[in-house]
């Protein structure tokens, strides 16, 4: 049997990427989502609607899939990756914590990990491949807003 041609070789890398980054949301949908608590809550008036998580989550994730992939290519499985997949992690521990365990503070504190695991992996990617870099870009946007989100929530809703 022949070993695998270097596209089908990629091919197959790209589509691990896609269920790693994919896999993140996924099991911590198992552990805690949205729910009669989370509409309970006080938030603030810039909140967006709910029917906007979904999509917006599945282009970001789609783009760190590409992203990581991009870097895999260019240099391997080496630190650039491990700081994603250490983001990876801490992109699926936060939906336990604030809406499984219902706590905002704690949440607050795991998504300011996340944002600075998320600017590591980017900075990091921008050096090896730009593209990658900048496919980062909007996920590194929408957590500064989720961010400030969760914040807000923490703030309204004191325990």
């Amino acid at each position: 049997m022949s070993a695998p041609s270097p596209s089908s070789r990629a091919g197959l890398a790209l589509v691990g990427f896609f269920l790693i980054t994919f896999s993140a949301p996924a099991l911590s949908a198992f552990i805690g989502m949205p729910g009669p608590w989370y509409a309970a809550l006080q938030k603030p008036s810039w909140t967006p609607p709910s029917w906007l998580f979904g999509p917006a989550w599945t282009l970001l994730y789609t783009l760190m899939a590409i992203a990581a992939w991009l870097v895999w290519k260019r240099v391997g499985f080496g630190r650039p990756l491990k700081l994603y997949f250490v983001q990876v992690a801490l992109n699926a521990a936060w939906t336990p914590i604030f809406f499984g365990a219902h706590q905002l503070g704690w949440g607050l504190f795991e998504i300011v990990a996340l944002w600075i695991a998320i600017l590591m992996t980017l900075l990091t990617f921008r050096r090896v491949n730009p593209t990658a870099g900048w496919l980062f870009m909007p996920y590194l946007a929408w957590v500064t807003f989720a961010t400030s989100l969760n914040f807000a929530i923490w703030r309204l809703n004191p325990a």
